[in-house]
């Protein structure tokens, strides 16, 4: 009943998005690109469809297909994920786009078991592929999903404690038919009516749900209270050669913003930085802290900025002449430091 009713609310309301396929379509058997929903799905982990949508679209017109990114410069790749955050995101995109293209010869596997043997792919993804691109019976299970499941049953336990809870419940609702379908349902209904601020009133669903019938919708699901996130500490080296060339570097793989071209910085240390400036020069520091935060962490950034001759060496990276493109290809914190640092040089 409650599956019937969402599908039928789902045909008429489904969200348009680049890498669906529309409803009407799906009913008639026509399954969507898997490197499109695999590329999506890596994207949309810990980020919004709304954010996702121009990265997609420019990831889709540079390589449109799983062969395509796999022969993809790495360097390329990462500047084009730039500002999407959670870069290991990124390294282990690639490091499946190789695999699926010389291992599986481009095709992408149906089953969530082989899914979840690929790089960068876990449960909610493997489950997200093989449901929507292959509409196997799936079981999905993300945010929006899991704020459904407990309104629908009234689970009071916290997350993450209920997630096995709520997992188990997806499971008994996930329809033999049309599950590719009932999946984006589940999410476009979180995302949309049952969202933080339930709209109970046009939900397709309320009749069978608990948490209304209790009058507790807006307070579930229930979460554990978060820790407070510590603060770090940096130093980020902005320097301009005489003509014109700004020193950056690749961050190691491993690691926090692992492969992005970066400014150099010192360790980030939840005391005083330890300098380790990159060049010998005559630094001059920023008012102005950067500040950025991580998940698991708050990010204070000093910057020093320096102007050096042609024959000023560098004990790490490079110097690259700048280009309007240059701030796109760098983390958002690195923007930051970048921009913060180049109109300081500009007007000294």
């Amino acid at each position: 009943m409650i599956n019937q009713a969402l599908l039928d609310w789902y045909d008429t309301n489904a969200r348009p998005m680049p890498w669906r396929i529309p409803p009407s379509d799906s009913r008639n058997g026509v399954r969507p690109d898997p490197y499109h929903i695999w590329l999506s799905e890596v994207m949309l982990q810990q980020t919004t469809v709304a954010a996702v949508i121009r990265y997609f679209l420019a990831f889709q017109r540079r390589w449109p297909d799983v062969h395509a990114l796999a022969n993809a410069d790495d360097a390329d790749v990462m500047g084009a994920w730039a500002g999407l955050g959670y870069y290991a995101r990124a390294r282990n995109l690639l490091k499946c786009a190789r695999l699926i293209s010389t291992d599986y010869g481009g095709k992408f596997p149906a089953l969530e078991a082989d899914l979840l043997r690929l790089p960068g792919i876990g449960p909610y993804t493997a489950a997200a592929i093989s449901a929507i691109a292959f509409d196997r019976q799936a079981t999905v299970l993300d945010a929006n999903v899991e704020r459904v499941v407990s309104r629908l049953y009234a689970i009071s336990e916290p997350l993450p404690d209920s997630k096995k809870t709520l997992h188990d419940l997806a499971i008994r609702l996930t329809p033999a038919e049309r599950p590719g379908d009932y999946a984006q349902a589940m999410m476009d209904l979180g995302a949309t009516i049952c969202s933080q601020k339930p709209s109970c009133d046009i939900c397709p669903i309320a009749t069978g749900c608990l948490a209304r019938q209790q009058g507790i919708a807006a307070d579930l699901p229930k979460k554990r209270p978060k820790p407070a996130k510590p603060t770090r500490y940096g130093v980020a080296y902005v320097v301009q050669r005489s003509d014109g060339a700004i020193l950056l570097e690749i961050r190691p793989q491993k690691g926090l913003l692992g492969g992005m071209l970066a400014l150099p910085t010192t360790e980030w240390t939840e005391a005083d930085a330890t300098e380790t400036p990159p060049i010998n020069a005559k630094w001059s520091t920023l008012p102005a802290l950067v500040k950025h935060t991580f998940t698991h962490f708050h990010l204070l950034l000093t910057v020093k900025i320096a102007r050096v001759e042609m024959t000023a060496i560098p004990t790490r990276g490079r110097f690259e002449t700048p280009t309007n493109s240059t701030p796109d290809k760098l983390p958002t914190v690195m923007r930051k430091a970048y921009t913060a640092g180049l109109t300081a040089i500009g007007v000294e």
